[in-house]
């Protein structure tokens, strides 16, 4: 049985975070795991709460995975605080933990910050250097390059600026740019750059207001993938259209209109592998 671990929040809605990373993990036929590293009160129309855990809560729990289950990916999402993001990336470092991937979640779809600045420095010295991918979408490839992204040249720009600060490879999701045009419909294109070229991947764009999560569900997808042994660029590929089915498929639960809902992660059913 292949195995990951997801390391990030709570979230109380489903959609996201260490449910929403399980849900995936479960419906790629990958056994997770996870270490809490917030809790937080939130639904479909944004954050209400948030209580990060202690850092050496954060690390007694991936130890505690990692010295009994075997693990093939890990993947990373809200680590909150420069306390965390330093733990994470000692243990990462310490456990030998494979095929890390990096979600860098700065803050959430309705806009709450979620790493705080000092984290933002300290993911960037610290953790980015051990992750074999890191996942940023548009607003958080900006942050972490300094550079702004208003065109394919600008998304390659950045994409090889932060594969600069140390991880093994680069994606840069694209749901948040301004939608390029093949013909008439409107794609997404997920810039993928491993150190010595660059891949496109593209998917059309579904307009929906069921968005929550889909940062977390590439992520823990890829993570998934590569624990079942798929090279990168088929992991990538793989992922994206996960999202793309899963966004379409959305959930209407909750307070959608007013927010944003739920991606359904088991759109295909469990995936029997």
């Amino acid at each position: 049985m292949r195995t990951a671990l997801t390391i990030a929040g709570s979230d109380s809605s489903g959609g996201a975070g260490i449910q929403g990373d399980l849900k995936t993990f479960a419906a790629l036929g990958v056994y997770g795991t996870s270490a809490v590293t917030a809790i937080t009160a939130q639904n479909t129309t944004g954050i209400l709460a948030i209580e990060p855990v202690s850092a050496d809560l954060v690390t007694a729990q991936i130890e505690a995975i990692a010295g009994d289950i075997g693990l093939h990916a890990v993947k990373t999402g809200m680590l909150a605080n420069a306390a965390i993001v330093e733990a994470v990336a000692a243990a990462v470092e310490e456990l030998e933990l494979p095929n890390v991937i990096v979600d860098p979640v700065l803050g959430s779809t309705s806009g709450t910050a979620l790493l705080d600045r000092d984290g933002v420095q300290m993911l960037i010295s610290d953790l980015l250097p051990h992750a074999r991918v890191v996942t940023p979408n548009i607003p958080e490839a900006e942050a972490l390059s300094g550079r702004r992204i208003q065109s394919g040249d600008d998304a390659r720009e950045a994409a090889r600026r932060i594969h600069d600060l140390g991880p093994s490879a680069v994606v840069i999701t694209g749901g948040h740019a301004p939608q390029a045009h093949d013909g008439h419909e409107s794609t997404v294109v997920d810039l993928l750059f491993d150190g010595r070229e660059f891949i496109e991947f593209r998917t059309v764009w579904i307009a929906s207001r069921n968005t929550h999560g889909t940062g977390c569900a590439f992520a823990s997808a890829l993570a998934a993938y590569l624990a079942r042994g798929e090279e990168l660029p088929h992991a990538v590929e793989k992922a994206q259209r996960f999202v793309a089915a899963a966004i379409g498929g959305g959930l209407s639960i909750g307070r959608t209109s007013e927010g944003h809902g739920p991606l359904h992660h088991f759109w295909g059913g469990i995936l029997k592998v």
